[in-house]
């Protein structure tokens, strides 16, 4: 599938539920694009605009030593430089830049971190998955979409119009959705630290997703891994159609559930600062049991290919800019109910037909 927005297309378009226990502690008054909020000792907030539903993304300035390192960058825009030049002018004045910090390799996210270290001269910090991905689909770029994916999409159930029109697009979005990327990087690995902050690795929504824990400020830089209102997109990828990112996704959180302790102050990529880490990577984990047994139900009536499921999975219909986003997320949902027995898969001249493991 080609990148998609980090929101999950089902929890963006269906429902805002699911936030029983979450507090927001500083409201939903947020940093002007160029401003700053504290919200916790030498951890300053700061607002980017990016195009789309989100609208926004939220980035962060720690203190670091001597100096502040920046965690997350925006999208290589003219009005995402501004808000940084703005920043630097203003609330960060005076301060040394240390290093860039970036959570994982979406472009809303690393889109301007090959600027800003070039601005700087310091280096950027990624955790290596997120890294030598990026590289690689930065070096994928080419006139139309390669074989493999082609297969997808027919395997999904896209018709031949369907397939004519994706390829005329061409290939090499995320090549064009970042600065140019610096040519090395210092890796990041689970629990390493970063000044006051340690490394917790997430996977699913991106391979190896960076978030930062301040463990005496009860502070934790979250990324995309934990949203307040909204799950991140958890989609089959191009460079890995068979993996299960669902199966990754849910044991990740899992894991946070029982690592993290329970009053956080959590400062998300999109949305606004929470309390409530352990209710929301409930809801989380619940919301996704719950759309894999809707789903199962429905292929207990008849096998179905993915775009067949798509009425289950999502509550708005699904045109040309949302199909590769909704493939993508079906697909996850598919595979990870046939890694667990639940579901099964039968090709049909290179159609994927899915049928429940046990039907009624």
């Amino acid at each position: 599938m080609s990148r998609a927005p980090d929101a999950s297309l089902a929890d963006h378009h269906a429902s805002r539920s699911g936030h029983k226990g979450i507090d927001y502690p500083f409201g939903e008054r947020a940093p002007e694009p160029g401003a700053l909020i504290e919200v916790a000792p030498g951890t300053g907030w700061m607002r980017l605009p990016i195009p789309g539903p989100l609208k926004h993304i939220n980035v962060w300035a720690i203190d670091d030593g001597d100096g502040v390192a920046l965690v997350d960058t925006g999208l290589p825009l003219d009005s995402s430089k501004d808000a940084w030049r703005a920043a630097l002018a203003g609330p960060l004045a005076g301060r040394t830049v240390t290093r860039i910090i970036v959570t994982h390799m979406h472009p809303d996210h690393l889109g301007l971190a090959g600027w800003l270290t070039k601005k700087f001269g310091v280096r950027l910090w990624m955790t290596r998955g997120e890294y030598l991905t990026a590289r690689m689909l930065v070096a994928d770029a080419r006139p139309a979409p390669p074989d493999d994916v082609i297969v997808t999409w027919r395997g999904a159930g896209w018709d031949d119009e369907q397939i004519a029109a994706a390829t005329a697009r061409g290939w090499g979005y995320f090549a064009r959705a970042v600065h140019r990327l610096p040519d090395g990087y210092v890796r990041v690995r689970e629990g390493d630290r970063l000044g006051d902050w340690r490394a917790e690795i997430g996977t699913g929504h991106s391979p190896e997703h960076l978030c930062l824990v301040h463990d005496r400020n009860r502070v934790m830089i979250a990324g995309d891994q934990i949203l307040p209102r909204i799950s991140s997109i958890v989609a089959i990828s191009t460079t890995e159609p068979e993996a299960d990112p669902l199966g990754e996704w849910l044991e990740s959180l899992a894991r946070l559930r029982a690592d993290l302790p329970g009053d956080l102050l959590v400062l998300p990529a999109h949305g606004f600062p929470f309390t409530g880490v352990h209710a929301r990577l409930d809801a989380l984990i619940a919301g996704h049991e719950k759309q894999l047994a809707r789903l199962e139900e429905r292929l207990k009536e008849a096998p179905r290919r993915a775009v067949d499921c798509f009425g289950v999975m999502f509550a708005r219909a699904i045109g040309p800019e949302l199909l590769g986003m909704a493939t993508g997320e079906t697909l996850a949902h598919l595979v990870h109910l046939e890694k667990r027995g639940r579901a099964k898969r039968e090709v049909r001249e290179g159609v994927w037909w899915w049928s429940a493991a046990v039907p009624n």
